[in-house]
């Protein structure tokens, strides 16, 4: 299991509050994402740049979580600057929005280019992009699996600014998704599956509610995401709950690795009444990696 892979909680943080960079440093999120783009007033963005440099090198040994950028859009004309400003700092990734499959490729030589001139190694900043953002997006979603970035990381979805693009409610009058962000989702997560990539579901944008949060996180994690992107300090302890495996979970999969372990020939086997073949294996082995990553077992 990849180290992004075993991140249950993102956390946004405004780029320009040094404030709430120090207080979301204190909570448990697995990591943080700093925030340059929609929390931040254009005209603020160079003091942000400077904010967000100084916290990566001033806190750096000190945070047990992986700290990442958000950089602005590909088509906002402040990538650029975003990406030169923050590479000297070394965050652990890179955060694209409103991206496309091709233009996250365009992002990733871009950043070989500024890796080489700030000493970086090759390759040591990954990208996560947020795939669902805009139309033509969805439309594409399936180039991630062909395109075989090298620093693609990790893909998430989002419904706000697509529901923006498309001038349509994203919610139900129930709090359920639509059926269009519904899709927006799904197709998010099979094309992470295809490109080999961990799928992060979305945010929870009704930060107080937090029986809504502690459903959408179940749920996810049932549909076979690894995480969830947070807005709040006080969505970190659901989330991270809800994406560390539980005891009875653990207990199978134990059994099912020791069942294979026993047979390892066996293409097929039983187990407390139930069929089990190689799909089963490897689903109790990756259980057993997130409980470990997550310190729910040593």
């Amino acid at each position: 299991m990849s180290a992004v892979a075993a991140i249950r909680s993102w956390l946004f943080v405004p780029g320009d509050s040094a404030r709430k960079q120090e207080k979301a440093a204190a909570c448990a999120a697995d990591a943080l994402i700093l925030d340059l783009e929609d929390s931040v007033a254009p005209e603020a963005l160079p003091q942000a740049r400077a904010q967000v440099c100084e916290f990566l090198q001033s806190r750096r040994k000190d945070l047990p979580q992986q700290t990442w950028v958000r950089v602005n859009a590909p088509g906002s004309a402040r990538l650029a600057e975003d990406l030169e400003a923050v590479l000297a700092a070394a965050p652990d990734g890179i955060v694209l929005p409103k991206v496309s499959a091709r233009e996250a490729l365009d992002v990733a030589r871009l950043l070989t280019t500024l890796e080489r001139e700030h000493d970086r190694p090759a390759g040591a900043t990954p990208l996560l992009v947020i795939a669902t953002e805009t139309a033509p997006a969805l439309f594409a979603l399936g180039e991630y699996a062909t395109t075989h970035n090298p620093r693609l990381a990790a893909m998430t979805w989002g419904a706000e600014d697509l529901s923006a693009a498309l001038g349509a409610r994203a919610y139900e009058a129930d709090g359920s998704l639509s059926f269009t962000f519904e899709l927006a989702r799904s197709l998010c997560l099979l094309a992470a599956v295809a490109a080999n990539v961990p799928a992060i579901d979305g945010v929870c944008v009704d930060f107080r509610n937090a029986e809504k949060l502690r459903r959408e996180s179940a749920r996810a994690a049932r549909d076979g995401f690894v995480g969830k992107l947070a807005i709040h300090p006080d969505q970190v302890a659901p989330i991270n709950e809800a994406f560390s495996p539980q005891p009875q979970e653990i207990a199978r999969a134990r059994a099912v690795i020791a069942a294979f372990a026993a047979a390892p020939h066996a293409g097929v086997l039983s187990l407390d009444g139930q069929m089990l073949d190689r799909p089963h294996l490897l689903r109790a082995q990756r259980i057993l990696a997130r409980a470990t990553r997550a310190r729910v077992v040593p």
